[in-house]
């Protein structure tokens, strides 16, 4: 079966799907990679997969530039003989349901957070939402990553609720990402790491003001932050603030890296102040490595931490309630640190590994070609979805 992979950006493939895409090359599928290029088109190419390039502005609004990206989409996957399309990132999930209709081509979308307009209430939340009910009345599946989001589109009446499921985000590689014997052997400092975009809608800034209150009292904690400025999103930090950040010592940056374990190994704790998610893959991975966690009480980050046991919860938007927290997990012994992260540890093991993705994505991919070979053996059309 020929099947698309289609997100956002090549780095989201590469980096979150590649697993899942190696996978269905094993069982005998032939996978194409279709996203907005960026310099991780190669390192796909070099695993093996064909990429199609797509032109997408992920943050774009302008409606003519829009309707042509829809049509170019559109063409693209009338002419590439795809059986299947799986779909990841709020906009590539909308404008592929919408550019497959009529097309024959099956669909199932994954649902990882809302994106920014079921953040931000506005005309164009409205809109988008009556563009799902449309994008998604063909789906074969639709699957979420927290149950908060699930709920919230069964509410708005957006899916049918029996072509839904639920999947433990991207899921985890437990061996890659394990607990290092050597992890966090320095005993003058501690290190609160924020690993993800420096975008407001992930908490920057609540992070940096909670260190400037966390370091007025406890002066030897370090606060590091991990990843890119997305100089391409709404929820911008601009680069001038973010330099002033740096200068003035409140936060240490890090830069960006395809391999985030040796921050986390050096880290004491990760840190995700966010304000919706599907399932954090940063926290997913910090709690793999036996790392407690902080994050916000809002969907998909509290699938993650248990509060008091792997980790702590605080109140979204609030530096405060984040600062408490951090204080709290700082005051902690380091025995019962280890203990916390341990904890961690043992939940994503039983809830949280990539193992559970794979499979769950192979399961609906067997039904939906056994379905086929059945409807060509009686007549009926390749696209009928089981009930």
């Amino acid at each position: 079966m020929k099947i698309a992979v289609i997100a956002n950006g090549a780095w989201y493939l590469f980096n979150f799907r590649r697993a899942l895409m190696n996978e269905l090359l094993r069982a005998g599928h032939d996978v194409v990679a279709i996203s907005p290029p960026d310099r991780y088109v190669e390192a796909l190419r070099a695993e093996g997969f064909e990429h199609v390039a797509l032109l997408l502005a992920p943050s774009g609004t302008n409606p003519l530039v829009e309707l042509v990206t829809l049509l170019r989409l559109r063409r693209t996957l009338k002419q590439g003989g795809y059986a299947l399309a799986l779909t990841f990132t709020p906009k590539i999930n909308l404008y592929t349901g919408l550019a497959l209709h009529g097309l024959g081509i099956a669909h199932i979308p994954n649902v990882s957070g809302l994106g920014r307009t079921f953040v931000h209430d506005s005309w164009l939340t409205i809109l988008v939402k009556r563009l799902y009910v449309v994008a998604f009345r063909s789906a074969q599946w639709v699957l979420f990553q927290n149950e908060d989001d699930r709920a919230e589109f069964l509410r708005l009446k957006l899916v049918d609720p029996k072509r839904t499921g639920r999947l433990p985000g991207s899921g985890v590689d437990l061996e890659h990402f394990s607990p290092r014997a050597e992890q966090t052997v320095r005993k003058d400092r501690l290190i609160i790491l924020f690993i993800g975009r420096v975008i407001a809608d992930k908490g920057i800034n609540e992070f940096v003001e909670a260190a400037r209150t966390v370091r007025r009292l406890q002066p030897r904690i370090e606060f590091q932050i991990l990843g890119p400025l997305d100089t391409a999103n709404p929820s911008i930090i601009s680069p001038a603030l973010f330099d002033e950040w740096v200068r003035s010592g409140v936060v240490r940056y890090l830069g960006v890296s395809d391999d985030v374990r040796p921050a986390i190994a050096e880290a004491d704790c990760v840190a995700l102040p966010s304000y919706r998610e599907g399932v954090p893959r940063s926290l997913l991975e910090a709690a793999a490595m036996a790392k407690p966690c902080i994050t916000t009480d809002v969907p998909g980050c509290r699938d993650v931490v248990d509060d008091g046991r792997n980790g702590w919860l605080c109140a979204a938007r609030s530096a405060a309630s984040l600062a408490d927290a951090i204080l709290k997990f700082v005051r902690m012994p380091e025995a019962a640190r280890h203990e916390m992260g341990r904890r961690g540890r043992l939940k994503v093991e039983r809830e949280f590994s990539e193992r559970i993705v794979l499979d769950t994505y192979l399961g609906l991919i067997e039904r939906f070609d056994s379905g086929c070979r059945g409807s060509s053996a009686s007549g009926t059309s390749s696209t009928q979805r089981e009930e």
